[in-house]
C-alpha cells in the first residue's frame, strides 16, 4: 500500500488543541489521527483508522487463536432482556436509552452478556455443545457525564468482548486462564507497559475479576504493588489486614469529656494532649475514631439511605472505594444536616447509631476490643475508651479507608505497597451464573439432568488501546509507533523536487510492490524543514530522506525511537527495511541452514 501525503486525508497542527488535556489526545489531534466530532466522538482518519485496524487484527488473532468465534451482536437492544438481568436500572444514567416510533424502550449497548447468554440458550441445548466461547468487536456506548481526555474517557469507543460459557467451575477457570494469558500476549505485542491487577466486579457481578492497567501519569486508576510479592491491586480492590480481635472488657469504661470547639480531627488530638484525657499525652490521629456519614441511592429509587463509616482519624474515605463496594448503589456525601439534628456534625460516636436505625460500618482496623476517642453525640463533648464489641458494634465491615504507600501488604508478611496510576485497558471476569439464572439457560448434561452453564466474560478497550499507545509511546516531538501498529511501515521523505522526488516515489512503489505500507511525502509546496517535523509528529517507525546524497546511490535511514541515522545505498535497501518490518510486526519467519524454525 502506498499513501502520498499530497492526496492523503491529512491535516497536520503546528499548535496544541486549546481542549486537549493529555498527551495522547494532544497528538492523536496534531498529527492528524482523529478529529473531534461531538463530545465523547471522535472521527477516525487514514492514518488513524490504519493503526485501529492494526490493534484490531492483533487482538482478533489472539482470541482465535484460543478457540474463541467472533460473532455480531446489534448495538441497538431491546430493554427487555436488560430489565431482566437488572441491569436496566443498576446502570442509570450511564446508557443511553431511547424509544421506537411504537413507544418500545431499548438501549445503545454498552455491553453484550445478556445477548450472548440468549443466544447459548437459543442454539445449545447439550453438554456435548460444551465448552462454548464467543467474542465480537463493536461499538459500544456509554453516556459519560463528563467525555474526556480524547479516546480515554468517550461515549462511543470500539471495544473486543468475549464470553466463555462451561458447565463447572472448572471448565470457567480454565477459559479465564486462557483469556488471561491471551490478554497478557496481545498487550505485549502491542508494545505496552502493563500490569494485571486484582480489581472489584461493580455492576458487571461475579465472583473474581482482574484488571489490566497500563501505567502512565495520566491514568485515572490507582493501582499498588508489593515491595516484596508479586501482589498487585487496584486500589479498589485491596484488602486492609485486620488485627486480631481483643477482649473489649480490658478497657476503663468510656468517659465524656468537654471538648469545645473540636469538631476536627487535628483540633480534637491538640485538645485531648493538651488536657491529658484519660491521663494520656501522646494522642495521635490514628487513635481517633472518625464517623463519616454518607448518602446511598439504590437503582431505579428515589430513596435515601443514611450509612456512617467508622474509620481511624488518620485515614480518609475513598469514595471510589465505597462505591466499588456498594456498587450498583450511588454514594455522595452527605448534606442534610438541618433535616437530621441527631447527628452532630463535628461530634458523632457510634454509640447511638444502632438506637437510630443508622447502618454503620467500619474500616477493618476497627476491630473487636479496639477502643477509640470519639465523638459523644453531643456538641462540644468526645468519649475516651468507646470500645468496640462493648460500647458499640457495627453492623459489619468495609474498605472505604484511602490506601497509601507504606501500608502492609496484605498478600505477605514482608513487604508495603506502592501506588501508580494507570489506564485500565482490559478486565475479565468469573461471572458465574448471574445471567445464565437471569435466563434460565439450561442444558442437558452427562447424567441426564439438567445443567446450569457458568460465565466469564472478557473485554479490550480496543480505540481506547491505541490512545494509551500514544501515552506511553511518544516523545516531545510527537508520537513513537511501535512497529506492530505504526500506521506505516516506511514514512519516505523527498527533501526536494525533481529527481528526489522521482526517486522516492519509484522506492515507495518498490517497497508497496514487496508487501510494505509506505508513506510518501511528495507535497511541493511545503519546505524539507516541515516535511522533517511532521515525520516525526506522524511517528512511523523508519523513515527514509532521499536528500542531497541521491547522485551517488544513498539516502539517509532514520529509526523514529532513537534517534539513529545512517546513509544507506538505494540498492538492497527493498529488502532490507521489508525484513525488518516484517520481523518486528512478528510476521517473518526463516529457515535456519540446519532447518530449524526462528
Amino acid at each position: 500500500m502506498l499513501l502520498r501525503m499530497s492526496t492523503l486525508l491529512l491535516r497536520t497542527l503546528r499548535e496544541d488543541p486549546a481542549d486537549a488535556e493529555v498527551p495522547s489526545h494532544r497528538l492523536l489531534l496534531r498529527a492528524g489521527y482523529v478529529r473531534r466530532a461531538a463530545p465523547g466522538g471522535y472521527t477516525w482518519l487514514p492514518l488513524g483508522k490504519l493503526v485501529l485496524d492494526r490493534v484490531t487484527e492483533v487482538v482478533r488473532q489472539e482470541m482465535t487463536a484460543i478457540g474463541d468465534q467472533e460473532v455480531h451482536f446489534p448495538a441497538l437492544l431491546p430493554a427487555e432482556p436488560y430489565r431482566t438481568s437488572g441491569r436496566w436500572t443498576e446502570y442509570g444514567d450511564d446508557i443511553f436509552t431511547l424509544a421506537d416510533r411504537k413507544g418500545a424502550e431499548h438501549l445503545l449497548a454498552p455491553t453484550h452478556e445478556e445477548l450472548a447468554a440468549l443466544l447459548v440458550k437459543d442454539l445449545f441445548t447439550s453438554y456435548r455443545d460444551f465448552p462454548v466461547t464467543l467474542f465480537q468487536i463493536q461499538t459500544k456506548f456509554r453516556d459519560e457525564a463528563r467525555p474526556r481526555a480524547g479516546l480515554l474517557r468517550g461515549r462511543e469507543f470500539l471495544m473486543k468482548d468475549a464470553y466463555s460459557f462451561d458447565l463447572d467451575d472448572a471448565g470457567l477457570q480454565a477459559a479465564y486462564d486462557r483469556h488471561r494469558a491471551a490478554y497478557q500476549r496481545i498487550f505485549d505485542r502491542l508494545g505496552l507497559d502493563h500490569t494485571v491487577v486484582r480489581a472489584t466486579s461493580g455492576a458487571m457481578g461475579g465472583s473474581a475479576s482482574e484488571e489490566f492497567l497500563a501505567a502512565t501519569p495520566v491514568g485515572e486508576d490507582t493501582f499498588v504493588g508489593c515491595t516484596a510479592c508479586a501482589h498487585a491491586a487496584n486500589t479498589e480492590a485491596v484488602v486492609t489486614r485486620a488485627p486480631a480481635a481483643g477482649d473489649p472488657s480490658v478497657h476503663p469504661a468510656s468517659a465524656v469529656h468537654d471538648t469545645p470547639e473540636t469538631p476536627t480531627i487535628a483540633a480534637l488530638v491538640e485538645l485531648a494532649n493538651a488536657r491529658r484525657l484519660a491521663d494520656r499525652a501522646d494522642w495521635t490521629a490514628a487513635d481517633t475514631l472518625k464517623n463519616v456519614v454518607l448518602t446511598v441511592r439504590r437503582p431505579g429509587t428515589d430513596e435515601a439511605e443514611l450509612l456512617v463509616i467508622g474509620l481511624p482519624g488518620d485515614r480518609e474515605v475513598d469514595l471510589k472505594r465505597v462505591a466499588a463496594t456498594l456498587a450498583p448503589a450511588t454514594v455522595t456525601v452527605f448534606d442534610g444536616w438541618a433535616d437530621h439534628p441527631e447527628l452532630v456534625r463535628g461530634y458523632i460516636g457510634p454509640q447511638l447509631l444502632g438506637k437510630l436505625g443508622i447502618r454503620y460500618l467500619v474500616d477493618p482496623r476497627v476491630g473487636v476490643g479496639s477502643a477509640w476517642l470519639t465523638g459523644a453525640n453531643e456538641p462540644g463533648r468526645h468519649a475516651t475508651d468507646v470500645s468496640c464489641g462493648r460500647d458499640f458494634t457495627p453492623d459489619g465491615t468495609i474498605e472505604a479507608a484511602e490506601v497509601r504507600p507504606g501500608d502492609p501488604c496484605p498478600a505477605c508478611d514482608a513487604g508495603t505497597l506502592t501506588m501508580r496510576r494507570g489506564i485500565e485497558i482490559g478486565h475479565i471476569f468469573q461471572l458465574g451464573r448471574r445471567y445464565t439464572d437471569a435466563f434460565a439457560v439450561s442444558v442437558l448434561g452427562p447424567a441426564g439432568k439438567p445443567v446450569r452453564p457458568t460465565m466469564g466474560c472478557y473485554g479490550i478497550g480496543v480505540s481506547r488501546a491505541v490512545a494509551v499507545i500514544a501515552e506511553q509511546h511518544h516523545d516531545d516531538r510527537g508520537l513513537v509507533w511501535p512497529a506492530a501498529v505504526a500506521p506505516c511501515d516506511v514514512h519516505l521523505v523527498a527533501a526536494g523536487k525533481g529527481p528526489q522526488l522521482d526517486a522516492a516515489l519509484d522506492l515507495g512503489g518498490r517497497l508497496a510492490a514487496a508487501g510494505l505500507r509506505v508513506l510518501v511525502d511528495d507535497r511541493t509546496h511545503v519546505s524539507a524543514g516541515v516535511k522533517f517535523t511532521d515525520a516525526e509528529l506522524i511517528g512511523i517507525p523508519r523513515a527514509v530522506v532521499v536528500g542531497r546524497r541521491l547522485a551517488d546511490g544513498y539516502v539517509e535511514l532514520r529509526d523514529r525511537a532513537t534517534g539513529e541515522r545512517a546513509e544507506l545505498p538505494i540498492e538492497g535497501l527493498v529488502d532490507r527495511l521489508r525484513d525488518e518490518a516484517l520481523r518486528a510486526r512478528g510476521e517473518l519467519v526463516w529457515q535456519r541452514p540446519q532447518g530449524e524454525m526462528v
